[in-house]
């Protein structure tokens, strides 16, 4: 059957209107409609009662009916008494069912609503943020008892692994470590010796940077970029083994994910953090030197023999006994988020970026930790 062409009639009175419906009201035939109520609701100032008339209608669908009941509600807020006349059986059945599934909140429900919508989203981001803490407690319950079988089988250790990932992990890093080291050093140095020269205490400025960078900067900065290097690398490597099904066909071969995977790369991090501490220790303190020479002129013999009396061992076994710590973090952390990875390449990307952040964030609220305990213990 041919589709008829949806029409409005008005018929206006002194305390009425009708609106008599005519023809197939659907979705490829309402829109004129749509505009003609439109246009009629704000050209002409409606008497109180309102006769919408379906007896001269044919089909409605969903899009048609919905376009009444919404001139309807429209008209009820506007406080007109609505009539609807002359529904036929189907016409009456898809209004109720519309009616039922469609609601038109008032503004202070939508405030309520809104308030509502606020509470849901800090319970369903509540839950998830203790859902993955029991997961990130379990991801390292499992590496627990993988390093135990390590050490009841030291032969089943992949010593080349981790060979390879100190090499990918701390060796490939020392370029970016150096660099970054050296402003550090730099920036430090410098923002120090223009103050001290005002007190006309240069020498200082040795103390200064020996401590500042051994104890607390060095291994902050390191951890920082090796989170931002290495922990993003074990995460997209590990994603992607994930999306591309790599490690559920390990499993089905009998190799444990967590054995060959996992455990190569947090032990390889937690060997080479320490030496990539010693490293930027050496190269952060000769950035302070050269700025010491250059705008004090303090000789680098002379820095070099006031720094081994004014910095304490201690300060620098402090800085390296911080790294394996910062080193289990961050591979941890780059670890459990690439495991975490679903079957879609945008996921690979998400925990990318959860794991660098997630680990930043730990490193740095551990050194706080640390910072507390050891001077709290006088060390």
């Amino acid at each position: 059957m041919e589709t008829q062409k949806a029409t409005l009639q008005i018929l206006s009175t002194a305390d009425t209107v009708k609106l008599i419906c005519v023809g197939d009201w659907r979705i490829e035939t309402v829109a004129p409609v749509e505009k003609l109520l439109k246009k009629h609701l704000k050209s002409a100032p409606l008497p109180p009662k309102v006769i919408w008339d379906f007896s001269r209608a044919g089909i409605f669908d969903s899009a048609g009916m919905t376009l009444v009941i919404a001139f309807e509600d429209r008209l009820v807020d506007l406080g007109k008494e609505v009539l609807l006349e002359g529904l036929h059986p189907e016409h009456q059945k898809i209004y109720q069912l519309i009616r039922k599934n469609l609601t038109h909140a008032p503004a202070k429900a939508e405030k309520e609503n809104r308030f509502i919508t606020f509470l849901e989203r800090l319970g369903a981001d509540s839950v998830a943020f203790v859902k993955d803490f029991l997961a990130f407690f379990a991801f390292l319950g499992e590496a627990t008892i993988q390093l135990l079988y390590y050490f009841r089988h030291p032969s089943s250790i992949r010593y080349k692994a981790i060979v390879k990932y100190i090499k990918t992990s701390a060796i490939d890093a020392l370029g970016i470590i150096a660099l970054t080291s050296f402003l550090i050093g730099v920036v430090i140095a410098y923002q120090s010796a223009v103050q001290l020269q005002k007190f006309g205490a240069s020498i200082f400025i040795v103390d200064m940077i020996g401590i500042s960078i051994t104890r607390e900067l060095a291994p902050l900065i390191t951890a920082i970029v090796i989170a931002g290097r290495s922990g993003s690398a074990y995460t997209a490597q590990l994603g992607v083994m994930k999306l591309t099904e790599e490690i559920d066909a390990m499993r089905t071969m009998g190799f444990e994910p967590y054995r060959f995977l996992v455990l190569p790369r947090i032990i390889a991090l937690m060997i080479a953090m320490p030496l990539l501490i010693f490293f930027a220790d050496i190269i952060g303190i000769f950035g302070g030197m050269v700025v010491a020479s250059a705008q004090l002129g303090i000789s680098f013999d002379s820095f070099i023999e006031h720094l081994q009396s004014a910095l304490a061992i201690k300060h620098f076994w402090v800085g390296l006994f911080k790294g394996p710590f910062f080193a289990w973090l961050i591979a941890a952390i780059g670890c459990f988020r690439g495991l975490q990875v679903s079957r879609d390449t945008e996921s690979i990307g998400k925990y990318t970026t959860m794991s660098v952040v997630n680990a930043i964030f730990l490193v740095i609220a551990c050194d706080a930790l640390f910072s507390v305990i050891l001077t709290e213990l006088e060390i």
